[in-house]
């Protein structure tokens, strides 16, 4: 008993050591925003207090595609998107609380359901009544989540490679969320993460290296030491997974795009079975030999099957009445 107390008595030290010697410092405000956070970004007060950097694209009286971004990502994952479809649409995409240059602040929790009042808020900041709702891993979630709790301000849903599913994970997922979801280095970890973690965090999550560049490095790596973003990784990593019952996703009536990379190793494509079938009115899109971020890694392909559902959807309010389930795969041929 003495001998594993001084063990853990000096791994403890370690850590400590560690922290003081190798933290790296948050980057700096001022130039963040010079760097990611010039035209077309914008940043706006909530009601609620928060400020969040948003980018509000194409022609103004299109429909609205709203974006999320995945944990430790930022509104920049979907600029693929944006290239191909903001002729067409308007879009709007934004850094969520704890993330990009909207930076965490004091007292803020991370709960599903604060991120899903975000996407109220930022709705009305914008001045937009109805929108299609889109998410990636835990921004997925998200747009699960607001699609319960306000299913009458949605015209479509699209879910990429979403969380949420009660599907057990495959895998080793990647390094760097491995290392946060830890009990009691995940502090420490955040403070000393170096930028060769976030690249093999990446390479670790998709299946073409081709979009892994430099630059796509140094935002992970600089966006995560914003001030305030390492404290909120910690504490939305620090709670429990929650998965979605299948009581509360079947009441959502709202036509939903379920897109998956067959290879994701983060949240298996078995997952998109499950909101497929359980969503009341469904299809999918699969892309073969693709990872965690289609929008990215199949950017022509995935951009091509929004652009059609977006077409099929029914714009401003629409009569409450029951629709027929519909899951169908939509092409997935060579990009």
């Amino acid at each position: 008993m003495r001998k594993v107390l001084w063990i853990a008595g000096a791994l403890a030290g370690l850590l400590v050591v560690a922290f003081l010697l190798l933290r790296t410092p948050d980057t700096d405000p001022a130039a963040m925003r010079a760097k990611y956070g010039g035209p077309p970004s914008q940043f706006v007060t909530l009601a609620n207090g928060l400020t969040v950097h948003v980018r509000d694209e194409g022609p103004r009286d299109a429909p609205v595609l709203m974006l999320l971004h995945g944990s430790n990502s930022d509104l920049h994952t979907w600029q693929p998107w944006v290239e191909r479809l903001a002729g067409d649409y308007r879009i709007v995409r934004f850094d969520q609380r704890g993330h990009g240059l909207t930076g965490g602040y004091e007292g803020a929790t991370f709960a599903r359901a604060d991120f899903a009042d975000d996407v109220e808020a930022v709705a009305d900041a914008l001045g937009i009544d109805r929108f299609v709702l889109g998410g990636n891993s835990m921004g997925g979630a998200i747009a699960m989540q607001y699609a319960i709790d306000h299913p009458g301000r949605l015209d479509g849903l699209v879910l990429v490679d979403a969380a949420g599913a009660p599907i057990e994970k495959e895998g080793s997922g990647n390094i760097g969320f491995t290392l946060l979801r830890t009990p009691g280095v995940g502090r420490v970890v955040s403070q000393v993460m170096p930028r060769a973690v976030f690249d093999r965090s990446l390479r670790q999550s998709i299946t073409n290296q081709d979009i892994v560049t430099p630059q796509m490095v140094d935002r992970y790596y600089e966006l995560a030491h914003y001030p305030g973003n390492r404290d909120a990784t910690v504490a939305r990593f620090s709670q429990p997974d929650r998965t979605f019952t299948d009581q509360a996703v079947a009441g959502v009536n709202v036509p939903t795009l379920v897109m998956w990379g067959e290879a994701d190793p983060l949240i298996p494509v078995s997952a998109s079975d499950w909101f497929a079938q359980t969503l009341p009115d469904a299809r999918r899109a699969i892309y073969p030999g693709i990872g965690h971020l289609p929008m990215e890694e199949a950017a022509d392909r995935s951009a091509g099957d929004v652009r059609a559902f977006m077409r099929g959807l029914r714009t401003g309010p629409q009569p409450s009445q029951p629709r027929q389930p519909l899951i169908r795969p939509l092409d997935a041929g060579p990009e």
